[in-house]
């Protein structure tokens, strides 16, 4: 098997920044490799999952620790081992999470927005409020109207329902009359969403993982562990940047964004490697049943199809 020197490269920095996150790399490999295959795993496969990429023991059984008390996790015992599941409430968490990483990448728009008024709640609600919605990609049109072009209506009413102001606030539609493209309409978007910042994540993201696919290409035996530690560091590297991405319709973006470029370039290295780091995890995890089972179908259809 060839073991490609970039990817001990990315391994070795991932090892040596400070602190590791463990809690955030597990969610990483849990919503993108456990997840579609059960979503069990005995704590001593997954201790020697993780090991290599520089999370020792204790800061596993840590980070495993904050993820149950936080309802991510729920644990079993059978004899000696305990095992790790997502509970329902963590799994609708992931599926939230991860849904917009494998996704189509720029849906049809139909010029209209998502609009919520906050006027009628106090200041401090409406910071928590505002908060929330930004990490659904809302921008603020003003100090109290925030606006998104593309919502998802499900997590929205379920975010204004878990903040208790669902009737408090106002939801409605609005839509946009003459060009989905004007100069001041973009200028809008420039100013309430920070696209600058965003486009540095993800250049950063390209020049870190362009090399990378290069190198992989022409490989015919790649090395099953290396490419389960690169599907799993890009994707978490690809997972952060899209947190603070808004989501916006291709139609309102620059010419040239980066993100569509980034978008291809995950897509593309993924392809070439979750059969071998499938493979990896078929060979280390382990569940109270015996191997993990294969992906559900679902897994199959990620970035428009594997």
């Amino acid at each position: 098997m060839n073991k490609l020197r970039c990817i001990e490269e990315l391994v070795d920095d991932f090892k040596n920044q400070r602190p590791i996150r463990g809690g955030s790399l597990i969610i990483t490999i849990y919503g993108d490799a456990i997840s579609p295959r059960g979503g069990t795993v005995w704590l001593g496969s997954l201790i020697r999952l993780l090991e290599p990429l520089g999370l020792n023991q204790r800061l596993v059984r840590t980070s495993i620790f904050r993820l149950t008390k936080d309802g991510w996790l729920a644990s079993s015992q059978v004899g000696r081992k305990s095992f790790y599941s997502l509970t329902d409430t963590g799994r609708r968490r992931f599926e939230s999470a991860f849904r917009r990483i494998y996704a189509e990448l720029y849906p049809e728009w139909d010029g209209k927005w998502d609009m919520i008024v906050t006027t009628q709640l106090d200041n401090e609600l409406r910071k928590v409020v505002k908060k929330e919605l930004e990490w659904l990609g809302f921008g603020n049109i003003t100090p109290s109207v925030m606006a998104h072009p593309m919502a998802d209506i499900t997590e929205v009413s379920s975010t204004l329902q878990e903040l208790c102001v669902l009737n408090d606030v106002i939801h409605m539609k609005s839509e946009l009359v003459g060009s989905q493209t004007s100069i001041p309409l973009k200028e809008l978007v420039h100013e309430c969403w920070n696209l600058d910042q965003l486009a540095e994540g993800y250049q950063a993201f390209l020049e870190r993982f362009r090399p990378i696919l290069r190198a992989l290409e022409g490989q015919s035996e790649l090395d099953p562990e290396q490419c389960f530690q690169l599907r799993t560091l890009m994707i978490h590297h690809y997972r952060r940047i899209l947190l603070r991405d808004p989501q916006l319709p291709e139609k309102l973006l620059p010419a040239d964004w980066s993100g569509t470029s980034a978008r291809v370039l995950c897509r593309n290295i993924y392809r070439l490697i979750y059969k071998r780091a499938e493979e990896h995890l078929s060979s280390t995890q382990e569940t109270a049943d015996g191997p993990l089972p294969e992906p559900a179908p679902r897994f199959y259809k990620r970035f428009g199809g594997l």
